[in-house]
Formats: C-alpha cells, sequence, structure tokens
C-alpha cells in the first residue's frame, strides 16, 4: 500500500487523490482527512456569502478543493 504524504513517494496525483477519495469514502468521518475536507468546505460556502461574485456551491467546491488537494499533496 503507498502511503500518502510520504516525502520519498512521487506518485501520480490521480491515483493518490483516487486512493485518498477512496479512503474518506469507506471509512466516513473516521477517516483523518473527511473533517479538515468539510470544514474547509463550510468556510468557503461561508467566504461566498460575503463575495458578490461566487455562489455558495462554487465556495464550497473550492474550499474542500483546495483543502483536499492540500491533504494529497502538503508540499
Amino acid at each position: 500500500m503507498v502511503q500518502l504524504n510520504d516525502p520519498n513517494n512521487r506518485g501520480d496525483f490521480l491515483s493518490d487523490a483516487r486512493q485518498e477519495l477512496a479512503g474518506m469514502l469507506q471509512d466516513g468521518l473516521s477517516h483523518p482527512s473527511t473533517k479538515p475536507v468539510l470544514a474547509w468546505g463550510a468556510i468557503g460556502a461561508v467566504a461566498a456569502v460575503v463575495l458578490p461574485f461566487v455562489t455558495i456551491p462554487v465556495g464550497l467546491a473550492a474550499g474542500a478543493g483546495y483543502q483536499f488537494y492540500k491533504r494529497v499533496r502538503p508540499n
């Protein structure tokens, strides 16, 4: 099994993201990445309320997407 966040692992981003997402879907809220991704999605949705040109779903997706990317590629 490939360890995510391992500095010696320079695997493909898509396969790492797929593996991380599968773990999040399988483990639910007990997975270490689920809560931060959901929290950043909520932060993005709240920020979208303040910004006039961003809708709430776009803010949610941007916040969750950013945190998901940082969980898969921390550097």
